[in-house]
């Protein structure tokens, strides 16, 4: 069996011209089906493949969507790009994906390199730094097929995919109140970012609802450095009038909150019970289990792919719409929020 073999060698196999293959290959209705059932049958004897980057210069389209998202570790974002991964391959295109590492100047000359058109389409979560938007403003503006996931620029008029994060924190803090929590506490890593908006808005409410007065100093602000997240988790849990129930808003959070309770002898659940926004599968193999909020990651990841392909492979489909799509997350109980 040849390996590589060209269109051109396949062309001379076959005796026809380079462009009566390609336009057979290419199911066109200029070639008679007789035609191309004879060079399909030779390209397959010959182990032919078409250059995908020869095909994509001359259609002018890179065949790729650019995924860019603040971080790798979160579990959320690796879910959301198998589910991107699983649509957008059945269709011929390929995946570039970058990380902000939550800094916005990083994301602003990510932007800048896509304006260039090495992708045809973009798949985007904002950094938590990311307030001036000037940067996907121009993405827009230059009719790049742009859509947002989980942290959303409410402002670019297209497809937005979320979750139910108010309604959802509101249920989670109701949880840790019912089982005994008087003094929860809300943990973040910033309070611009459209989802610790809703989500601390959904936990302020369970209190109003309990007629638990809030605490300032109870919805705090961490960093993305582990060891200083921990230190600040410490001296909360030192302090006179410590939390004795915690809802972290992302998962890295909560296992620094399992290493601060574990330095200073504070039991789970016993006198701390957390919840946690977290997909990593081992949550329940932590001790003690980990009570999560799984978000619907794949699914996310599957609907931002279906609705790019539509837009890339259909000819004269129109923009996106500017709507927001809402999957809603869910709440697995387990042992670190358990009463006694």
């Amino acid at each position: 069996m040849v390996s590589g073999i060209s269109l051109k060698e396949l062309a001379a196999e076959l005796n026809l011209a380079p462009s009566t293959v390609s336009r057979a290959l290419n199911d066109s209705y200029e070639i008679s089906a007789v035609t191309k059932k004879r060079v399909l049958s030779m390209a397959e004897k010959l182990n032919y493949h078409p250059n995908p980057f020869a095909r994509s210069l001359r259609e002018n389209k890179s065949k790729t969507i650019a995924v860019i998202i603040p971080e790798r570790i979160n579990t959320f974002f690796a879910q959301v790009i198998d589910g991107i991964e699983t649509i957008t391959q059945e269709h011929g295109y390929h995946l570039l994906v970058y990380c902000t590492h939550e800094d916005v100047e990083k994301e602003k000359k990510i932007v800048s390199l896509l304006l260039n058109g090495r992708a045809d389409a973009i798949v985007m979560s904002v950094s938590s730094q990311t307030s001036d938007i000037c940067h996907l403003q121009r993405l827009h503006d230059r009719g790049l097929p742009i859509l947002f996931f989980d942290r959303i620029c409410s402002e670019i008029p297209t497809t937005k995919f979320i979750t139910n994060d108010y309604q959802i924190t509101l249920e989670a803090t109701r949880h840790l109140i019912q089982q005994g929590s008087k003094r929860p506490a809300f943990l973040m890593l910033s309070e611009d970012i459209s989802i610790t908006k809703e989500r601390h808005r959904g936990f302020l409410a369970a209190l109003k609802e309990a007629r638990i007065e809030h605490n300032p100093i109870f919805s705090k602000v961490c960093c993305q450095n582990e060891t200083t997240n921990v230190e600040i988790l410490r001296e909360l849990l030192n302090g006179p009038n410590k939390p004795d129930g915690i809802l972290a808003s992302v998962e890295k959070l909560a296992l620094a909150c399992y290493q601060a309770a574990k330095k200073e002898n504070v039991r789970i659940p016993e006198d701390l019970k957390i919840i946690s926004f977290s997909n990593m599968g081992i949550a329940g193999l932590l001790n003690p289990s980990l009570t999560t909020i799984s978000q619907p990651a794949c699914s996310i990841g599957e609907e931002c792919a279906k609705i790019l392909i539509k837009k890339l492979t259909k000819p004269n489909q129109p923009d996106l719409p500017n709507e927001v799509v809402i999957l809603p997350s869910k709440i697995t109980i387990r042992a670190s929020t358990l009463a006694e």
